[in-house]
């Protein structure tokens, strides 16, 4: 039987989510969930290395996210509208993918204007209810172009959740200490709990790090509207294994040492990536790949992620990884120990 959207209902009290990332990155909780024995402890974020020896593997997410979330005015009317990139469809012709905010006032045609800068932008197309395709009109080179756009952008936290607005903090919380190659307009939040003192500790201890990247799009956020989770189509991420990374990976495997996951968008694409032998191969695209239970998980024996909302895509992965019942008992128990949810919440680790 297929599983159904409303076996991932639970409880969650609102005072759980985080709006705001704990003092220091490693300072967030830890809970540990253990799949052969069933059992639960609770540790701090920078304990982790505990449970790895010489040779695991822990790879990584390094995609970075924009500032994705502009404010403009309509031509004539002076309306303040929302745009969020979401994704570039052609960077001669500076054409973007977004959502607009309120869309019902947004056609074919307008112009938008953004305060004192020189960038104009176009609608030439509708894409879904609340989704166009924009074109920019700007003089400068594409470097101008970009330094013009991170200029208004401003990082996009996700408000309704948080309940707050863009703060100047979240421009370096909402961001790894590791990120390099901009596309994402998510973080992948595991790997916000990673510290430089983290980072220096793996490395004497001799535990591994692989890079992969994989754009975050706001998909991750998207909720599930179908009961049967066969009929939900996940979004399009970008993606790319690149050659140092499989050298390490497959090390490790090999070795028959621990590969870890940080995130559920590693462990996506990293089952992009799999080759006949079960190794992970050299791979770009696209990923729509939607894992929720039972799944056969290829690459990855461990996995760290964040505690995910009711109903989400990312809550049904995590389930595929540790077992539906333990995942739904261990949630029972972090909303007990009054764990925090979501991107800038605490960490859990399943071994």
């Amino acid at each position: 039987m297929a599983m159904k959207l409303h076996e991932f209902k639970f409880e969650l009290p609102e005072e759980l989510i985080a709006a705001h990332p704990a003092r220091h990155r490693d300072e967030s909780r830890l809970m540990v969930v253990n799949r052969a024995t069933g059992q639960f402890e609770h540790r701090m974020f920078k304990d982790i290395l505990d449970y790895f020896t010489e040779g695991d593997v822990f790879v990584f997410n390094d995609t970075k996210v924009f500032p994705a979330r502009m404010y403009g005015q309509k031509e004539r009317t002076g309306a303040q509208i929302e745009v969020f990139l979401l994704r570039e469809l052609n960077k001669e012709l500076r054409l973007w993918d977004v959502l607009v905010d309120p869309a019902r006032k947004i056609r074919v045609g307008n112009k938008l204007y953004f305060g004192d800068s020189d960038i104009v932008a176009e609608v030439i197309d509708n894409t879904t209810s609340r989704g166009r395709t924009i074109k920019f009109l700007f003089d400068g080179t594409d470097e101008e172009f970009r330094k013009a756009l991170y200029e208004l952008g401003e990082t996009p936290v996700p408000k309704d959740v948080l309940k707050r607005e863009t703060e100047e903090g979240d421009k370096e919380r909402y961001q790894t200490i590791f990120a390099e190659n901009i596309g994402a307009v998510a973080a992948p939040a595991a790997g916000l709990h990673f510290s430089r003192e983290v980072m220096k500790r793996m490395e004497i201890k001799g535990v591994e790090k692989a890079f992969i990247t994989m754009h975050v799009g706001l998909g991750t956020y998207r909720n599930v509207d179908v009961e049967d989770l066969t009929k939900h189509k996940m979004d399009s991420e970008q993606f790319f294994v690149n050659t140092d990374a499989v050298q390490i990976i497959n090390k490790s495997i090999d070795a028959k040492k621990q590969v870890c996951a940080i995130g559920t968008t590693t462990m996506r694409a990293l089952d992009a990536s799999v080759s006949a032998s079960s190794r992970v191969k050299v791979t770009q695209g696209w990923n729509d790949k939607f894992i929720y239970p039972p799944y056969d998980f290829k690459i990855a024996n461990s996995l760290l992620t964040n505690f995910h909302l009711p109903e989400s895509t990312l809550v049904m992965m995590a389930s595929a990884f540790a077992g539906y019942k333990l995942l739904m008992a261990a949630y029972e128990e972090a909303i007990k120990e009054k764990y925090r949810f979501f991107a800038y919440g605490d960490a859990m680790l399943i071994l």
